[in-house]
């Protein structure tokens, strides 16, 4: 069996670094209740001349420095945003020119704060099938382009920033103990879309919106969801959580972290946090996360890594691989 093994991992992150103190100036709010309730301390806001592509090709370069690969090596470039440069092309299109791949193909995906979970679904259905032998997946958002600063509950959340992953493919014997991507689950149900979503688009508005959010029936929603696909993904693979080395999620608010490891039966001590200093990065929270935690050098050869994230729409899924 053709299995999708992690050979790089790479990330960016903007040099603008924002405390929370930055948002007692202008709102009814204070470090302690952003840290209280959410476990942030600080994030990075693009420059106004950065872009989500700019962001997404720092990573890039990152992760092919640290694979020891060139550009010539890859095969398909996989992009989750919800933030792109433009309407279109495609940002990941944008990466493959600035790159300088002349062959290949590149393509964006929209699941929100879950995209990189389902770009990493995507990459690995092109390993498995032999549409590729090798994929660039990054995350990249700029969402300081879509907050209202007058809103506390949304804009103190938010943070800008890239990650990048790189899967090649290796074959494996097809059960629990081959290294690279195991498992994934992905799952929507659009008739949630109300509790997290922007006012704004190109078809309905003509302009970029804002984003909205109901954050009590969010937080509710995605400890359960997330517990749920985490186990199922596990299961799909014919592991347990016990079996789990390190739980790596989407880093979006520390209580929804913490009550998912609670729920699942992990301790603290196995979860990746970068939520302090990062915020919520949507999409490029868990490839920033695994190129922090693989930077620190936490992951060993054979630890089993399970990622799992929730979105707007909603959308939500994990995939669980074996480093």
């Amino acid at each position: 069996m053709r299995r999708s093994v992690v050979r790089g991992t790479g990330h960016y992150l903007p040099s603008r670094v924002v405390e929370n103190s930055f948002f007692e100036q202008t709102l009814d709010t204070t470090d302690e209740w952003i840290r209280t309730r959410t476990g942030i301390e600080r994030r990075h806001f693009a420059a106004e001349d950065e872009f989500t592509s700019d962001l997404a090709l720092a990573a890039a370069r990152d992760a092919l420095d640290r694979a020891g690969m060139t550009a010539d090596d890859i095969d398909a470039i996989v992009l989750a945003t919800s933030t792109p440069d433009l309407t279109f092309p495609a940002v990941a299109t944008m990466v493959q020119a600035a790159l300088g791949m002349t062959r290949g193909f590149a393509y964006d995906v929209q699941a929100v704060c879950a995209g990189f979970v389902f770009a990493l679904a995507n990459a690995d259905g092109l390993i498995r099938t032999g549409q590729a032998d090798r994929v660039l997946v990054i995350g990249a958002e700029t969402f300081s382009r879509i907050m209202d600063w007058t809103d506390r509950g949304t804009c103190v959340l938010f943070g800008d920033g890239a990650g990048a992953v790189i899967l090649e493919a290796a074959e494996g014997k097809g059960d629990s103990s081959d290294r690279g991507i195991l498992a994934c689950d992905l799952n929507s149900d659009g008739k949630l879309r109300d509790l997290l979503y922007v006012d704004g688009g190109v078809s309905r508005t003509g302009t970029a919106g804002v984003l909205r959010m109901q954050g009590n029936l969010v937080f509710r929603h995605a400890v359960e969801k997330l517990a749920a696909t985490a186990n199922r993904v596990l299961d799909k693979a014919g592991l347990a959580p016990a079996d789990v080395d390190w739980l790596v999620p989407h880093q979006a608010n520390l209580r929804i972290i913490t009550g998912t490891a609670q729920k699942m039966g992990l301790p603290v001590e196995r979860v990746v946090l970068t939520v302090a200093d990062h915020g919520n990065t949507s999409a490029a929270s868990i490839p920033l996360a695994l190129s922090v935690a693989d930077r620190e050098g936490r992951f060993k050869p054979g630890d089993v890594v399970l990622t799992e994230a929730i979105g707007g729409g909603m959308s939500w899924g994990s995939v669980v691989l074996r480093w």
